[in-house]
């Protein structure tokens, strides 16, 4: 349990998505050892969904010496070091129905019918994220939707590291706040935005907070708790 400082700025909150593709990856490319040293061996044939569509792309193991990074981990670590307070988050699957609705904006469009059912697929993680400029910086963590202009122009970036396609692109992030409300609101009903903002949102700017790891949240703490601080 870890207690984590703010600054005294309005926080704003977003919608982050850890798509199928993240979730049921077990292995991260190794981009850093392909960038600097020579390529590993790639392996042979589309041995994940998708990986035949990435340009250039070349899966590698991992040496005995270099331990396997998982790619929902790998996301979670970016999100904490970049300040960002995890306010809610669960694992969940979406049925084609539930993807339709959150992707009804996209209806009639050539990929509507293959992001629905990319998005049915599997797991995936939701969270809600609050930082001072949650929904420009969430976006500019992830990078360009196409996976092609990430890696070439925002190689670091979430995408541009590990999607593999326009669709399997590993995140979603709102556009706008106007977007996080609703899609908040679609991923977790039970949460009363207006409620947090009253009473979770002061504390949490003001530092009152810790992360609970076992949880994967950051939490406020109790006024009990903030007397024995």
């Amino acid at each position: 349990m870890a207690a984590v400082g703010r600054s005294g700025r309005p926080l704003q909150l977003t919608l982050a998505l850890l798509k199928p593709d993240a979730v049921a990856h077990p292995l991260v490319l190794e981009v850093r050892a392909r960038r600097t040293g020579p390529p590993g061996p790639a392996r042979p044939g589309p041995a994940w969904p998708g990986l035949s569509d990435r340009p250039g792309a070349s899966w590698r193991c991992a040496s005995p010496a270099q331990p396997l990074c998982l790619c929902p981990q790998a996301v979670h670590e970016t999100i904490l070091s970049n300040r960002f307070l995890i306010v809610r988050a669960k694992k969940l699957r979406c049925g084609r129905e539930e993807s339709r609705r959150f992707y009804r904006e996209h209806a009639g469009r050539f990929f509507y019918q293959r992001l629905v059912e990319f998005m049915a697929s599997g797991p995936m993680w939701a969270y809600i994220l609050a930082h001072e400029n949650a929904v420009p910086l969430w976006r500019s963590l992830m990078g360009p939707t196409k996976v092609f202009r990430a890696r070439n122009s925002v190689p670091d970036s979430i995408r541009g590291t590990y999607g593999l396609t326009d669709t399997r692109n590993t995140t979603h992030g709102s556009d706008s706040p106007a977007s996080a409300s609703r899609e908040i609101a679609f991923f977790f009903p039970e949460f009363n935005e207006q409620v947090w903002y009253q009473q979770e949102e002061p504390r949490l700017r003001c530092g009152q907070v810790y992360y609970n790891a076992e949880e994967r949240v950051h939490c406020v703490f109790t006024d009990e708790e903030t007397e024995l601080t």
